[in-house]
């Protein structure tokens, strides 16, 4: 099973990028998208193969989320579950029977940081929620998460310390998924810097790899052994994120059918 995730910048822009040819090349069964920015009733967007499903948030041309799957889910939730974190369109969970899929575009701190003390909210309320769903079956959350976990996963830690995206507080949050038991993905593959899945649009930082990776998969350690692959697609243009990926190996349904995946 392949499953794909993307920030799109904005998805009416993307499709005039090749979006669809690069859906069509993936065959991906899943495909999560972040700040897709639209309603979708304003977009015609021609996925037959897949079930789509939207969160839009109540400002217009803001923030936004989609999941589009082949496999059709048993439920499919908007939010969180809180009102003041619920505005947004920030958050899409697809319920499959042998694992709940979240798609998240997590709140940027501001350059000022003047959102931070906000995000820090979100993170422990966005770790809670997670925790809730793992207590019924396997979580793989995936999105942009607007963090740089360690110095390695950007080109000039030392002079963005105190910077949105980097500082103390936004590290400490992520640390805490971690520690709570979901796993970075890329990380169990590559442990080397130089991987990045955004870049800023100014002085060619995309062409000189002067970057960020903000962007993730993780999962449950119970569906460790069903990992293959994790990885980057920073050849992919049209938004100023790159696409990022895993695969998880054999079909979890029948697996759980053989007794041989553990649940939570």
């Amino acid at each position: 099973m392949k499953l794909i995730s993307w920030n799109v910048n904005g998805i009416r822009a993307v499709l005039k990028k090749g979006f669809l040819e690069f859906v069509a090349r993936q065959k991906a069964e899943i495909l999560c998208l972040q700040e897709t920015r639209v309603d979708p009733g304003q977009i015609d967007l021609p996925l037959a193969d897949y079930h789509a499903y939207w969160n839009s948030p109540e400002r217009k041309g803001y923030s936004g989320t989609a999941i589009f799957t082949k496999i059709q889910p048993k439920n499919m939730a908007r939010g969180m579950g809180i009102e003041e974190h619920d505005k947004e369109g920030r958050i899409l969970t697809a319920e499959f029977e042998d694992f709940f899929l979240v798609n998240v575009y997590t709140p940027n701190s501001k350059r000022d940081l003047s959102r931070l003390s906000y995000r820090q909210k979100w993170d422990r309320d966005f770790l809670t929620y997670l925790k809730g769903l793992e207590r019924k079956k396997p979580v793989v959350f995936c999105g942009d998460m607007n963090v740089a976990h360690k110095e390695i996963d950007l080109t000039n830690p030392k002079a963005n310390v105190q910077n949105h995206g980097f500082t103390p507080e936004e590290r400490a949050g992520f640390e805490n998924f971690v520690r709570a038991g979901f796993i970075d993905t890329f990380r169990e593959f590559t442990l080397e810097g130089g991987h990045y899945t955004w870049w800023s649009q100014l002085n060619s930082c995309r062409r000189r790899n002067i970057g960020w990776r903000i962007d993730y998969f993780l999962i449950s350690s119970s569906l460790r052994p069903r990992l293959r692959e994790a990885f980057l697609l920073p050849h992919v243009l049209g938004s100023d994120h790159c696409p990022m990926g895993v695969i998880l190996e054999g079909d979890l349904t029948e697996e759980k059918r053989r007794g041989k995946l553990t649940l939570h």
